[in-house]
């Protein structure tokens, strides 16, 4: 954030573990919505996430595989999602299914190893679908075992059930030669989405899923992948918000969902949200000081109006509040309505790590992404806490951590809009990296959060997108 609308930040991270601050507690399932224990529909459960022991052995042939790890799992993907689209693409499209049986593998550290797509494969960290052939390709040396090492097997399954949403879009006419790439692309993870969903729900006979830590890693590795320059010419897959929204659709509406994202709808969603970069080397970050936490309270008062505005102290987030589980690197005491901060944990967090020179490579995928953001979003989820208080709903229920998640979309949609502080585009990504990975700006007063990021990142872009009222009536 910075007090300038065209600003941000290109965010910078390096790759830690799925774990954080906040506490996850269990439940049972009720609702797709209101309750915090469901994943769209789904309950959030733990259990294994992987390759199924007993999965099937016949396997489509691969033009270059060698046999590894790596062409085994996108192998059992490519056939996994054959049995997938042959029942569901003639539930939502005209015409037959036709499976993608032109597959290559290929190592990017060898060159003259092969070709795709009618160029060479050297050098080629990638997976892709090929519009000229219909074929899929990937890389099975670098990217795949970088997905697996960092993510987990099923980050492998969720590339290639996205550059398989690819052929299905070009065969079912759903991509037509005018289509803009971001559009296509947000379709792929759409398609991605809905086939999670499949193998998350039990359908799949090759692959598990949980809707816990399975699936929050499965939506790390999009966010790690993502576009973090929207005035580059080649950012065409979407930032972290944008990529997690078109999967989240998929996998709470289905495959027919995924039929209505098109260049309007990706457009609507964008409106209202910050795209562009100042020129090169800008950042859009503002320091983390108390005067600038004091500049996030007033915009926060501003957005909500409390007739009682909490009061905030800098002498560390133990304000000594009774009944009330202190949680760093900021807190919020209901007997004083007082939000407590420790500065220099706070200032931690909203430091952008630094991952050196040349960049981000395939081998530093972040999802840990860090920036003021990262800051600014705790300090407005402890005051979305004041605003339950003020509203009469209980600050420790599972429910009060997604209605806080919510509240804070809502400021920051409204920061969006012209507010001051402004919202820069890299501040979203922060958003959605910290409920993925640290799940606080998802929490109750106590720290207390859900166990799914996926229900924890929707309640956030409820708030971003719906509006108060969305909150309200989910939450409430």
């Amino acid at each position: 954030m910075r007090r300038t609308v065209r600003a941000a930040v290109a965010a910078a991270a390096a790759v830690v573990a799925l774990a954080g601050c906040a506490r996850v507690v269990t439940g049972e399932a009720v609702s797709i919505y209101a309750d915090p224990f469901a994943v769209a529909g789904l309950p959030a459960t733990d259990g294994p996430s992987g390759p199924r022991p007993d999965a099937p052995h016949a396997i489509p042939s691969v033009h270059g595989a060698d046999g590894s790890d790596a062409d085994a799992l996108a192998s059992a993907a490519i056939a996994d999602l054959a049995d997938f689209w042959s029942t569901e693409y003639p539930a939502v499209f005209a015409g037959h299914f036709r499976p993608v049986t032109d597959l290559t593998s290929w190592d990017p550290n060898v060159d003259g190893s092969g070709r795709f797509c009618g160029e060479s494969t050297h050098g080629v960290v990638n997976a892709a679908y090929c519009t000229r052939d219909g074929s899929i390709g990937w890389d099975r040396a670098i990217l795949l075992p970088t997905l697996t090492d960092t993510f987990g097997p099923m980050a492998v399954v969720m590339v290639i059930a996205h550059e398989y949403g690819h052929a299905i879009q070009h065969d079912s006419g759903l991509a037509g030669a005018d289509s803009p790439t971001l559009v296509l692309e947000q379709q792929a993870d759409c398609f991605a989405g809905a086939y999670m969903r499949h193998v998350a729900a039990g359908g799949s006979n090759r692959f598990t899923l949980n809707t816990s830590n399975g699936l929050n890693a499965v939506m790390a590795a999009m966010v790690a992948v993502r576009d973090t320059d929207p005035n580059d010419p080649e950012a065409v897959h979407g930032n972290a918000f944008e990529r997690i929204t078109a999967f989240q659709t998929g996998f709470t509406l289905g495959a027919r969902g995924c039929t209505t994202i098109d260049e309007a709808e990706v457009a609507g969603r964008r409106e209202q949200l910050p795209q562009a970069f100042t020129r090169s080397g800008e950042s859009g970050d503002m320091p983390v000081t108390e005067q600038s936490v004091g500049m996030i309270v007033d915009s926060l008062n501003s957005v909500f109006g409390l007739p009682e505005q909490p009061t905030v102290v800098y002498s560390g987030a133990d304000t000594g509040c009774p009944d009330v589980t202190a949680t760093e690197p900021v807190s919020y005491c209901p007997a004083t309505r007082t939000i407590g901060v420790s500065m220099p944990e706070l200032i931690d967090r909203g430091t952008p790590y630094d991952v050196g020179a040349a960049g981000q490579g395939v081998d530093e995928l972040a999802v840990d992404i860090r920036g003021d953001f990262s800051a600014f979003g705790l300090v407005a989820s402890r005051y979305a806490l004041a605003v339950q208080q003020e509203d009469g709903y209980p600050l420790t229920e599972p429910s009060t951590a997604l209605h806080t998640a919510c509240l804070t979309g809502v400021w920051t949609a409204a920061t969006a809009a012209g507010g001051t502080p402004a919202l820069s585009p890299g501040d979203l990504d922060e958003a959605v990296s910290g409920l993925l990975t640290d799940g606080l700006m998802a929490s109750d007063v106590d720290g207390e959060t859900v166990p799914s990021g996926f229900a924890r990142v929707d309640a956030f872009q409820a708030g971003v997108l719906g509006g108060a009222d969305v909150c309200t009536n989910r939450y409430g």
